[in-house]
């Protein structure tokens, strides 16, 4: 949520000039000098923290960490690929066409304008919004064409194992930047630390670190009525608790073929974290772990990949570090 102060927006620039024409009162200055006088002393201190950052000081202090701020970038990289690997679920297409008023009467309609047509909306009854509010997961399947199967209990493993690896790596990522710059913090002006840490960040090469969680799917069922003046909404947003509740509801519903139920095991995130507690927080192929490198991303690797038939089965799962389940993708290393 914005603070008040973002949300001035121009507003911000009339507290300026007014906090200016106080000054100038209280201490009987003329307001064009004190103005003046404010823009030289902006001026100078940008212009000193420009040449700070093209000077030789500054970049050996960014030659020093290069590697390790190359390290962060990479995590970064991965995380975003992670964020990426949403599947989607088609539902039925029925065209595309443009409803246009030709009423004689001035009708507003304003809820017509809240009509979204997507493959993740659903338009539908009040009845059904409201019923879908109360029961979500059934409403979802029935009207998202999702099958209640072992593919579908599969994709959606996986999803919650990418996007809880994404929710953790961002906070490992966040730390780790801390620690970079709280490295280099006294040999930085303290000017710099602490007015231009954003700036201070840029310069050092970090990319920016995505923290919000828009990449979560969600479907929605939407309801507009037919004279456009009233409209609700019923949001499913796939987070993490949703995706947990999603999986154990879909088992629930299976009805498993010779006996793969005694052999499956839920990719929930408390299977996520028995895996790491049972290879002792080290990775199956390189061998790395939290004790040597305590800011490291471990991950949940299928040996053999849903994609080639692999189950998610205790021996069937393994714990990899990020870089080497990265380099991994759909191969089979044990």
């Amino acid at each position: 949520m914005k603070s008040i102060w973002a949300r001035l927006g121009w507003g911000k620039y009339l507290v300026y000039l007014y906090a200016l024409i106080i000054l100038s009162w209280l201490f009987d200055v003329n307001l064009f000098i004190l103005i003046l006088i404010i823009a030289l002393v902006y001026g100078s201190v940008e212009l000193f923290v420009f040449l700070y950052f093209k000077g030789g000081k500054f970049l050996a202090i960014k030659d020093g960490i290069d590697s390790h701020i190359q390290n962060c970038n990479d995590l970064n990289r991965h995380i975003e690929e992670l964020k990426n690997s949403y599947f989607d679920f088609q539902n039925q297409s029925y065209g595309i066409a443009g409803m246009i008023d030709t009423s004689k009467y001035s009708f507003q309609r304003r809820e017509l304008k809240k009509m979204h047509k997507s493959n993740q909306v659903y338009n539908c009854s009040l009845s059904i919004c409201r019923n879908a509010a109360n029961e979500p997961f059934k409403y979802l399947c029935k009207y998202f064409k999702i099958d209640i199967n072992e593919d579908t209990l599969n994709k959606f493993g996986e999803l919650l194992n990418n996007f809880s690896s994404a929710e953790e790596g961002k906070k490992i990522l966040l730390k780790e930047r801390k620690e970079i710059l709280d490295s280099i913090e006294n040999e930085i002006p303290r000017l710099i630390i602490t007015y231009y840490k954003q700036r201070l960040i840029e310069n050092l090469g970090f990319l920016q670190i995505d923290l919000s969680t828009s990449y979560f799917p969600t479907f929605t069922f939407q309801y507009v009525s037919s004279g456009g003046n009233s409209s609700m909404k019923s949001n499913i947003i796939f987070d993490i608790k949703n995706l947990n509740d999603f999986i154990q509801f879909i088992n629930n519903k299976i009805d498993y073929i010779n006996s793969s139920k005694g052999q499956r095991s839920l990719m929930t995130s408390i299977l996520r974290t028995y895996i790491k507690e049972r290879d002792k927080f080290m990775c199956r192929s390189c061998g790395n772990g939290i004790i040597n490198e305590p800011n490291l991303l471990l991950e949940i690797d299928h040996i053999i990949p849903i994609s080639r038939g692999g189950l998610t089965t205790l021996g069937n799962l393994q714990t990899l570090c990020w870089r080497c389940n990265r380099s991994k993708g759909s191969k089979i290393i044990v």
